[in-house]
């Protein structure tokens, strides 16, 4: 088997990123928007965030998918021949496609709130009353979707882990032979 450390690197480091900050900003950036010392200033605090991880974010997503398709290419033969790969390949690839339109959708309402400005808010995905209709309607779409992006790249993080467990020398004759 050849070492594939470039693209191993990529999949994983964009996907720890993608996991992490989003996962990150849920917990404590939303939350810490809250202290600004008024409903205005929540609500632009919690808008400058994200603004700021949105293209970093981009970058690892970007890397993972680069990785991603790295990987695919450098254990296609295993894909092919060993039994449970592809079903687990098959697995990353429909998580991925989860998490990347849940992250496309949630930067949509997102840029949809920072665009409404200084939007008054309990917390960065809390409006308060004073909220417009629209801005309040995704900041409370947001709130929930702010959880389905880390739960879908965790999930992403456990099926890569299993893959990586695939790929022992006894996992990778035990799945041959079960193939042939």
């Amino acid at each position: 088997m050849a070492r594939n450390t470039v693209s191993r690197s990529l999949h994983d480091v964009g996907l720890a990123a993608w996991f992490g900050g989003t996962l990150a900003n849920a917990v404590a950036l939303n939350a810490a928007a809250a202290e600004a010392g008024s409903d205005a200033r929540t609500g632009a605090v919690a808008n400058a965030g994200w603004d700021r991880w949105t293209p970093v974010n981009a970058a690892a997503i970007a890397a993972h998918l680069v990785g991603s398709v790295g990987q695919l290419r450098g254990n296609r033969g295993r894909v092919a021949q060993q039994e449970g790969v592809a079903g687990m390949s098959a697995l990353k690839t429909v998580l991925t496609a989860a998490a990347l339109g849940v992250t496309a959708y949630s930067r949509v309402l997102g840029q949809k709130v920072s665009q409404g400005g200084a939007t008054p808010s309990k917390r960065g995905t809390k409006p308060s009353k004073r909220a417009r209709a629209d801005i309040a309607a995704a900041q409370s779409q947001l709130d929930a979707l702010q959880w389905v992006v880390p739960a879908l790249t965790g999930a992403l993080v456990a099926v890569s882990s299993y893959a990586g467990e695939q790929q022992r020398p006894s996992e990778v004759a035990r799945g041959i032979a079960q193939k042939s």
